[in-house]
């Protein structure tokens, strides 16, 4: 396959993802939308990847290209049938460009914290062998508000009722972190919105105490990742 992500940041990357994909040969490009990058057009990909950034869905007159990245998506998934998987503000711009809302989360949500598989999310697909509750890394102040028509909620967690979606049969997203490394904390923590909002969650010293509980749970959150990386490959060519 040969993969188009769209970045917001550039520390914002794809991740362990980089590691399973160039394993299993696959290629991908990126475009950094936060430096003016163009958007490409759609011929020789078979995928779309949308990740993170410390932008919200709604500063369309901050970031011109957000309106144009959600009509792009929209067509991706929508008239092209294009394979997706959306981590973080990538399931936010999905859930807008199919009609969904996206709004300030009540609680933001940032550190190590649990997550529980709803109905749909425990039969299989996405989180095939993945437990029905478990830890993941948030790292977000804004949440799916309003599910586009025909979403599915796959995950949940007390703060946040969308914590992963899918929508057809190959449109995926998460809301919280899976291809987190070792250093991601430490790099994310110099964006300075991110810097900002662990602060205010976790206080002085936070950036540290984060990175140690991240460090301390990165066997299990790699595992989760390739799990997922694998079940997506699955779910897009059945």
């Amino acid at each position: 396959m040969h993969i188009l992500v769209l970045q917001h940041e550039r520390v914002e990357h794809p991740g362990i993802f980089r590691d399973f994909l160039k394993s299993d040969g696959h290629t991908w490009d990126a475009i950094e939308l936060d430096q003016g990058e163009a958007f490409p057009s759609f011929d020789g990909y078979d995928a779309l990847w949308v990740l993170g950034g410390p932008m919200d869905v709604w500063q369309e007159d901050e970031y011109p290209w957000l309106k144009q990245e959600k009509t792009f998506i929209r067509e991706a998934v929508r008239e092209r049938g294009l394979p997706y998987l959306g981590l973080c503000l990538g399931h936010q711009l999905l859930a807008e460009a199919l009609g969904g809302e996206v709004g300030p989360s009540k609680t933001p949500e940032i550190g190590v914290m649990p997550v529980n598989l709803t109905n749909e999310g425990s039969q299989g697909g996405l989180f095939d062998g993945v437990s029905e509750s478990f830890k993941c890394l948030q790292w977000h102040s804004a949440e799916v508000i309003s599910m586009p028509e025909g979403g599915v909620v796959l995950a949940s967690s007390p703060a946040c009722e969308s914590q992963a979606m899918k929508w057809r049969s190959n449109v995926y997203s998460l809301q919280f972190h899976v291809e987190i490394e070792i250093d991601t904390v430490k790099n994310w923590s110099k964006i300075p919105e991110y810097a900002a909002a662990l602060e205010r969650a976790m206080g002085e010293g936070g950036v540290d105490r984060f990175d140690a509980e991240a460090a301390a749970n990165m066997g299990d959150f790699n595992a989760m990742a390739f799990l997922i990386y694998i079940n997506w490959l699955r779910a897009i060519a059945s």
